[in-house]
């Protein structure tokens, strides 16, 4: 997901019967043992006094263990409160493509100092991501604004689109030849088991969000034995990795996206772009229209504006920055939405975290390698979606072509897991509901805890009372919430926002703001 904003002030099995998961059982082939050597851990740059960092060597391929090593990055703020050590806590935000290295300060924060005490907080950068070595880049200027609009206006730009995206596939595969085979969730899952072997612990608890529940998913389906507790919060579908599952992206964004010009309509004594969604919908649409002809500020085009304003459909409480600059643009004031753009929309100079996306997602599972099938896929679902299909499409278009054809995914298989808990909103576009609804059936003995229509991606951790005292009594003590059928606990959402005075909308992001594996 394109951008993550982190505040430091702050697959398909059908299951049925008693079959139980094991490494056998969840289609992974096993690599031989491997042990790597002990981390040297020192103060981390850029973070908080007392986090340390420190490099875990693992195997380029675990199917060669004595051949080429890489280097995770692994980030911890040790435990205080011995007396009631629990041992280490792995956290992912997502992405695929996310760094984590700063998270032991994020969760810090959320879990509160009690309870982040007695635990070891333990951050990573995945192989490729940032700090880790090798980091991927096939493009750094891929993003650099204005680019072609996404949505093709005739068959040439439809193939204009398809060429780069063949091209970055082929940059890839010419700078990270050796790299793109071994990029899979299954070698992220056994990064992990090596970060645990490193950090000397038995079991390993994991808070995984958005990418990061797959990736949590998967570890728990291969190492079962090695999950003390396990929260998954925004959940990947295990059965719609991962073209469909952006098809999917596409109608719950659109939903999103009208839920947010309908919010827009209610305030129409502020923003003065209509009286109904659709009449601010076709405001939206009239921007970008304007936007392609002459971009604002020589940098914010169609898509740009496309990128800024999907991050309201991670988290509502966007909602009145993206409303105020979409307001003043459309009154002749460009200057608002620029600056949305820097805050939620602008990727330039960096592709590391898109190179890593597509390395994953391009090798997890099989993508259709005919342009045609995209091409009749990908219209039909415009026809309905329009809001995010064709930047959805080019977003992961690289996958047609990529230089390591896809998996068979993995499949994600919980029975062996002792427990575990799971969030998921009703309205999530990112991570859409069905998604939870599936990985509580592929895993038993879990609860799902269910945001009954808030919207926001990742839900822990905010400050809702219902959310939050189910998720800290659950790494507190192991407590989980009654099995009933269906969703366990459903909890009520914050109120929509409302525009705050306008002096506050060029504010820098708060907190609030951070959303996991963001795109």
């Amino acid at each position: 997901m394109k951008k993550i904003l982190i505040a430091l002030a702050t697959a398909g099995l059908g299951l049925g019967g008693t079959l139980v998961a094991t490494p056998a059982t969840a289609g992974v082939r096993q690599a031989p043992e491997y042990t790597p050597p002990a981390p040297e851990w020192a103060q981390c740059a850029g973070l908080p006094a007392g986090i340390e960092c420190a490099s875990v060597t693992v195997p380029l391929d675990y199917d060669r263990p004595r051949g080429k090593t890489i280097k995770i990055a692994v980030s911890r703020l040790k435990a205080t409160d011995t007396a009631h050590y629990q041992g280490a806590i792995l956290f992912n935000p997502g992405g695929p493509g996310g760094s984590g290295l700063a998270y032991p300060a994020v969760m810090q924060g959320r879990l509160g100092a009690q309870l982040a005490a007695q635990y070891d907080l333990i951050g990573f950068d995945p192989r490729g991501v940032g700090a880790s070595e090798p980091a991927l880049s096939c493009d750094p200027h891929f993003f650099d604004p204005v680019r072609p609009d996404y949505v093709p206006s005739g068959p040439a730009e439809e193939a204009a689109w398809v060429k780069k995206m063949r091209g970055y596939a082929k940059a890839c595969g010419q700078a990270h030849g050796d790299m793109l085979p071994n990029m899979t969730t299954v070698d992220a899952a056994k990064d992990m088991d090596q970060i645990r072997k490193a950090l000397g612990q038995r079991q390993i608890s994991y808070v995984g969000y958005s990418y990061g529940t797959y990736l949590g998913a998967t570890y728990a389906t291969m190492f079962p034995g090695n999950v003390r507790r396990l929260v998954l919060d925004s959940i990947v579908n295990p059965e719609r990795v991962w073209y469909d599952a952006n098809i999917d992206q596409n109608h719950a964004f659109e939903s999103r996206a009208k839920d947010f010009f309908a919010w827009i309509a209610k305030y129409d004594s502020t923003y003065h772009l209509g009286t109904d969604g659709a009449a601010t919908e076709k405001a939206y649409y009239a921007a970008r229209a304007r936007l392609k002809a002459e971009p604002a500020a020589g940098r914010v085009g169609p898509d740009e504006l496309d990128d800024t304003f999907l991050s309201g459909g991670y988290l509502k409480s966007r909602w009145p920055r993206l409303a105020d600059a979409l307001a003043k643009y459309t009154a002749g004031d460009s200057a608002p939405l620029v600056d949305a753009y820097g805050l939620y929309g602008d990727s330039s100079g960096d592709d590391n975290g898109f190179a890593v996306y597509s390395a994953v997602e391009c090798s997890d599972a099989r993508w259709p390698r005919n342009w045609l099938t995209w091409h009749r896929d990908w219209w039909r679902s415009y026809r309905t979606a329009p809001f995010l299909t064709w930047g959805n499409a080019w977003y992961n278009a690289q996958c047609e072509s990529w230089p390591v054809p896809g998996r068979t995914e993995v499949r994600i298989n919980g029975w062996g897991v002792k427990n575990a808990l799971l969030f998921q909103d009703t309205k999530d576009a990112a991570t859409p509901y069905q998604g939870g609804v599936e990985m509580h059936r592929r895993f038993p003995t879990s609860r799902l805890v269910v945001m009954d229509g808030g919207g926001n991606h990742g839900l822990t951790g905010r400050g809702n009372a219902c959310i939050d005292d189910i998720w800290k009594a659950y790494l507190t003590d192991g407590t989980l919430p009654a099995n009933l059928p269906g969703p366990d606990v459903h909890c009520e959402p914050f109120p929509d926002p409302v525009p705050p005075a306008a002096a506050t909308l060029r504010s820098a992001p708060t907190d609030d703001d951070w959303v996991p594996g963001e795109r």
